[in-house]
C-alpha cells in the first residue's frame, strides 16, 4: 500500500497515437502502456509501439500489454520495443511470465470468488498485482469493481485499474491506498484516442491525495 507524503505512480495505457504519448509525459505521468492484444481496440503492432516509443523521455517506462500471446508475438514485441516492464492479463503461468527474463506484472480480474492472497502469492516473481474489473475480454471495459473485495493486506504491491477516471480516482486512492494506479478509457476522448485535459486531471487529482 501506498504511505503518505509519497509520490503515487500512474501509468496511462492503450496508447495509439504520438501526441498523447507526448501529452502523457508533460502531464507527468511515469509509465505508458502498449496493447499488443489484437482482439483490443487499442491494439497496436511492434513496428508503430517502437515509433511511439521514442517520444518518451528519459526515465518514462514503456510497458507492453499481452493476453494469452504466442511466444512469436512477445519475442516481436521484445525485439522491436524498448519494454521496461511486460503485464500480463490472461491465463499465463508463473512459468509463462517469468521465462522472457524480463520485470513483469501480474494482472487479475477480480470476481467475489476470487482468493487475491493466494493469486498474489502464486505470482511471487511479479513485480505487482494489478487489479481490474472482470469480463470475459480480458480488460476492464471502463468499468469499476467492488474495491471492498481488495484484502487490506496482499504479499505484492497492489496496481488498482478498472474504470478510474479524474472524478473518482481521488477516492479510490483513499479507500485503496494502492501502489500505483492505471488508467486506459477513463482519461479517453474516443477509443484509443487520449484526451489531453483528462490525462492532466486524472494525474493532479491523483497525486492531490498524498500531498
Amino acid at each position: 500500500m501506498m504511505a503518505k507524503n509519497v509520490r503515487l505512480p500512474i501509468k496511462i495505457c492503450g496508447l495509439t497515437r504520438a501526441e498523447d504519448v507526448s501529452a502523457a509525459a508533460a502531464a507527468g505521468a511515469d509509465a505508458v502502456g502498449f496493447v499488443f492484444y489484437r482482439q483490443s481496440p487499442r491494439y497496436v503492432n511492434p513496428r508503430t509501439a517502437a515509433a511511439l516509443a521514442r517520444h518518451l523521455p528519459p526515465f518514462m517506462a514503456a510497458v507492453g500489454l499481452f493476453v494469452n500471446a504466442a511466444e512469436a508475438e512477445i519475442e516481436a514485441a521484445l525485439a522491436t520495443v524498448p519494454l521496461n516492464l511486460l503485464q500480463f492479463h490472461g491465463d499465463e503461468s508463473p512459468e509463462e511470465c517469468e521465462r522472457w527474463q524480463r520485470p513483469y506484472i501480474r494482472a487479475a480480474r477480480v470476481t467475489p470468488e476470487m482468493d487475491l492472497p493466494a493469486c498474489a502469492r502464486r505470482f511471487a516473481s511479479a513485480r505487482a498485482l494489478l487489479l481490474d474489473a472482470f469480463t470475459e475480454n480480458y480488460g476492464g471495459g471502463g468499468r469499476t469493481f467492488d474495491w471492498s473485495l481488495i484484502p487490506p493486506e496482499l504479499p505484492l504491491p497492489l496496481i488498482l485499474s478498472g474504470g478510474l477516471t479524474p472524478e473518482n480516482v481521488g477516492e479510490a486512492i483513499r479507500r485503496v491506498r494502492p501502489a500505483a494506479v492505471d488508467v486506459s478509457s477513463g482519461v479517453e476522448a474516443a477509443t484509443g484516442i487520449k484526451d489531453h485535459r483528462r490525462m492532466t486531471g486524472f494525474i493532479a487529482a491523483a497525486r492531490a491525495e498524498l500531498e
